[in-house]
C-alpha cells in the first residue's frame, strides 16, 4: 500500500468506545496465556512489570489473557484467578503499573471448560463428550445458570482493584466458545441447539457483567470468525452471533479463530499467510455499528495499516510481535522502528514454539530480552518444569478442585 499522511496518522488516532471510553490510538496488545502468576492465582513482580513495559511501549489497550474467576476451570496453573482469596494489593499494582501513559489494562475472564488442565481440574463443558481420547463431562442447567453471576463477581472485582476494562472470552474453544459450537454443545435445552440458543448464555453473562460494573466501564469480547474444527461453529452462525452481540451492550468485539482441541489446525496453517480474519471482519462489519478488533498474523505495520484503512477494522490486536519487541506500538507510530524478525524453527515439536514465546514473556517481564538465546528444547523444558511446579502450588492453593457438574 502507499502510506500517506492521513493513513500513517490512523495508527494514533484514538478511538471511543459506546461506554465512552478512548483509547488513545489503535494498536491493542492482545491477550496471550502469558503464565506468570504464582500458582495460587496472583501475580508476580515478573507479569506485573510485563504490562507495565507493553504500557511504556505505547499500547492504547493490553489484554491479560485466561483470568479465571473459577479456581476450579483453569487453563493453566500460570493463570491469574480473582476472587476471594486474591491478593487485592498485588493485582491493584497490576492495574496502576499496566495503565500508566494512558494506556488500558483489561483482564480477559474465562473459563476453560471442557479444555481445564486436567492435572488441576475436572473438565466439563456444555455437553459429556468423548471423542478419540478426549473426554470431558457436562454440566447441569442449574451450574449453567450460575456463570453469569461468576463473570459479573469477576467483572466488578477487577473494576474495583483499578483494571480499566474487562474483556469476556467467547473464543479459542474454551466454555463460552464451547457453547457456540455445535461440536461442543449438544444440549436440548435453552443452550442449545440454534445459534440464538447457543448464544443465549452469552447475552446472560453480558448483561450481568453490565450491571455489575455500570454503563461507562469497557466490555469487551473475543469471539470465533469459526473453530476450523469439523462439526464446529462456521462463520455462518459466527456473523449470526454477532448481529446478536451488537443489540447488547458490548463495547468491542474481537475478531480471532481456532480451538486448542486436541487436532485442531492452527489459524496460520488454514489462512495461507497474511492476517487471518481481515476478510471475515469485513463482513463483520456489514451486522455490527460495535468496533471490531482484528487479531491474528498481523506482522507488519502494512498489515496493521491496511486493516485499519481498508475499513475492516477499528483496532489491531497484535501478540507475539509485542513479544519480539515490546515497544512496537511506539515505533509503528512514530515510524521510526521496523517491523519485527520473526525467528523460524526447524520441525517444532507440538507446543513448542508457544514455550518458547512465553519463557520470552518471562524474560521481558524481568528485563533481560536482550540476553534472551533459548532454544526450543530448553524453552519446552522450563516451560513444563515450571507449570509442574505451579500445579502442585495450585493444588495446595485450591484444594477442592472435584465437584459436581
Amino acid at each position: 500500500m502507499l502510506e500517506t499522511a492521513d493513513t500513517h496518522y490512523l495508527l494514533n488516532r484514538s478511538l471511543e468506545l459506546p461506554c465512552g471510553a478512548i483509547l488513545k490510538n489503535r494498536l491493542v496488545k492482545s491477550a496471550m496465556s502469558d503464565s506468570l502468576a504464582d500458582g495460587g492465582g496472583n501475580p508476580t513482580d515478573a507479569q506485573i512489570r510485563l504490562y507495565e513495559r507493553w504500557a511504556e511501549g505505547g499500547v492504547a489497550l493490553s489484554i491479560i489473557g485466561e483470568v479465571q474467576g473459577d479456581p476450579r476451570f483453569p487453563e493453566k496453573p500460570g493463570n491469574l484467578v480473582f476472587g476471594t482469596h486474591s491478593n487485592l494489593q498485588a493485582l491493584s499494582s497490576l492495574a496502576t503499573r499496566a495503565a500508566i501513559q494512558g494506556a488500558h489494562i483489561w483482564p480477559q475472564i474465562g473459563h476453560a471448560g471442557a479444555l481445564s488442565h486436567r492435572a488441576i481440574s475436572q473438565p466439563a463443558g456444555p455437553s459429556a463428550l468423548e471423542i478419540g481420547s478426549f473426554r470431558c463431562a457436562g454440566m447441569s442447567r442449574a451450574k449453567v445458570e450460575q456463570l453469569p453471576d461468576m463473570y459479573a463477581r469477576t467483572a466488578r472485582l477487577a473494576k474495583d482493584v483499578g483494571f480499566t476494562g474487562v474483556q469476556i472470552h467467547a473464543a479459542h474453544g474454551f466454555l463460552l466458545s464451547q457453547f457456540l459450537s455445535p461440536l461442543f454443545n449438544r444440549r436440548n435445552d435453552q443452550y442449545g441447539g440454534s445459534i440464538e440458543a447457543r448464544s443465549r448464555i452469552i447475552v446472560e453473562v453480558i448483561k450481568k457483567v453490565r450491571r455489575a460494573v455500570g454503563p461507562r466501564f469497557p466490555v469487551g469480547i473475543k469471539i470465533n470468525s469459526s473453530d476450523q474444527l469439523e462439526g464446529g461453529l462456521t462463520q455462518a452462525d459466527a456473523l449470526e452471533a454477532i448481529r446478536i452481540l451488537d443489540r447488547t451492550s458490548i463495547d468491542l468485539i474481537e475478531l480471532s479463530g481456532g480451538t486448542y482441541f486436541p487436532g485442531a489446525k492452527a489459524s496460520s496453517d488454514a489462512s495461507g499467510g497474511g492476517p487471518y480474519f481481515v476478510e471475515f471482519s469485513h463482513r463483520a462489519k456489514q451486522v455490527t455499528d460495535v468496533p471490531l478488533q482484528v487479531t491474528g498474523g498481523i506482522k507488519t505495520r502494512v498489515d496493521a495499516l491496511e486493516s485499519l484503512t481498508s475499513g475492516a477494522a477499528d483496532t489491531v490486536g497484535l501478540a507475539r510481535a509485542m513479544v519480539l519487541n515490546p515497544a512496537l506500538a511506539n515505533d509503528w507510530v512514530a515510524n521510526t522502528g521496523g517491523d519485527p524478525a520473526f525467528p523460524t524453527f526447524e520441525a517444532p515439536p507440538a507446543g513448542g514454539i508457544t514455550a518458547w514465546y512465553t519463557m520470552r514473556l518471562t524474560a521481558i517481564g524481568n528485563d533481560c530480552e536482550s540476553r534472551f538465546k533459548m532454544d526450543l528444547p530448553s524453552a519446552i523444558s522450563l516451560y513444563e518444569e515450571r507449570d509442574e511446579c505451579r500445579c502442585a502450588t495450585w493444588l495446595r492453593r485450591f484444594p477442592h478442585q472435584v465437584s459436581e457438574v
